[in-house]
């Protein structure tokens, strides 16, 4: 044991030796134990580079057995080599060059100095960088003196000083390496073990081309999630999988002509309601007065209702529709000296709801609230009508 330091309120401690990888380079940091003492980080300390062990608790002992959390850093060590593989295809096939990469916990990323891809070129890349896989080349990590770098064909130049340690992709026999890049990543030791890549989606990002993709355990993850949908909308629509382009298509046409079905219905239900409700208006002076409460109608038919119904003159509707929210609606006929506005305060405040809108045509909501409630409040505005 070195030292003991907090870091960021967590105990911590710093070791002469670590196999624990900390987080660096668009990678995460291992994850494990110390004797038994969970490490729940690993960060490098900018002052002196100290690697620091991040700690779920105080750890007392002075000599400690590290343990590392395998499963996450295998599947750390595939998706870093995958991301080496298609960073290199991308370069090869499309002459495109990553400018960052981002390892996550679901996904990985890297960013393409080009503003657009095809969808078809990256299925190019991604055949290429499979067929590296399969065919298992090796994959070895090893240090070069600074001097030495200008005469190795490197992907892009190292960014630190000293030693450079590179990661090279061997290509085949007497070929220059498929991959050679400086990094001081976790990686696998045969592209085989990398078992798959997929290229999951296209982000296009101003200049640059961000491609989402997994590698090996993740790619198999997302292979059933992806298949059991699949196979729940075929259930679904009682067709099998290679069907379902053709059952969605028709899906969709059937809702487009429900659609238009409804939205007729609608607009004759608006305009038999609205001569329903002018015949039962009640006379205030010179005025016609419209007030309805109706069940669930969205604010758009209430709307157009009320327009329907001041399409006569001297008429004024107050209306209000019932659901999760009370919409409300007032309007005037051209020429009734009444401001809607006024109007729908006057309707709305009893139900602690607001809105607003123009001298003819007002509209707002208010809290649900019961049938009686809302009909008290209405009754509230054909009040204000007759006052004035």
């Amino acid at each position: 044991m070195v030292e003991r330091p907090d870091w960021e309120g967590h105990p911590a401690v710093v070791l002469d030796q670590t196999a624990f990888y900390p987080t660096s380079g668009g990678q995460p940091s291992d994850r494990g134990g110390l004797n038994g003492v969970p490490v729940v980080g690993v960060e490098v300390r900018e002052t002196d580079g100290a690697v620091v062990h991040i700690l779920a608790e105080p750890l007392s002992d002075d000599e400690v057995t590290g343990e590392i959390d395998w499963p996450r850093r295998f599947d750390h060590m595939q998706q870093h080599t995958g991301q080496h593989l298609l960073s290199a295809a991308c370069e090869q096939l499309l002459d495109a060059d990553t400018v960052s990469f981002h390892l996550g916990a679901e996904v990985s990323t890297i960013d393409l100095n080009v503003p657009r891809l095809a969808r078809q070129h990256l299925e190019e890349v991604e055949d290429l960088v499979n067929r590296v896989i399969w065919e298992d080349w090796p994959v070895r990590s090893y240090f070069v003196r600074p001097e030495d770098v200008a005469s190795l064909p490197l992907r892009r130049p190292p960014q630190v000083e000293g030693p450079i340690r590179l990661v090279e992709v061997a290509g085949r026999d007497g070929d220059r390496p498929f991959d050679l890049n400086p990094c001081g990543g976790t990686h696998v030791a045969r592209t085989g073990e990398i078992g798959l890549l997929k290229i999951l989606r296209l982000d296009y990002r101003g200049e640059e081309t961000r491609v989402e993709f997994v590698c090996g355990g993740r790619a198999l993850r997302d292979y059933r999630r992806k298949d059991e949908t699949l196979a729940t909308l075929a259930a679904s629509l009682t067709v099998g999988y290679w069907e379902l382009p053709e059952a969605v298509a028709r899906l969709q046409e059937e809702i487009k002509t429900a659609r238009r079905q409804a939205r007729a219905l609608r607009e004759q239900l608006v305009e038999a309601e609205a001569g329903r409700l002018f015949q039962a208006a009640a006379p205030i002076g010179a005025l016609r007065a419209v007030w309805a409460v109706e069940e669930g109608w969205e604010m758009a038919d209430l709307r157009a209702l009320a327009q329907k119904v001041v399409a006569h003159p001297n008429t004024v509707a107050l209306l209000a529709s019932l659901g999760e929210r009370v919409h409300l609606c007032v309007a005037c006929a051209e020429g009734v000296p009444t401001d809607a506005t006024a109007l729908l305060r006057t309707v709305a405040e009893p139900l602690e709801g607001k809105g607003g809108g123009q001298p003819r045509f007002a509209q707002g909501s208010a809290p649900a609230a019961s049938r009686e409630r809302v009909e008290a409040a209405l009754e509230a505005g054909m009040r204000h009508l007759r006052e004035r």
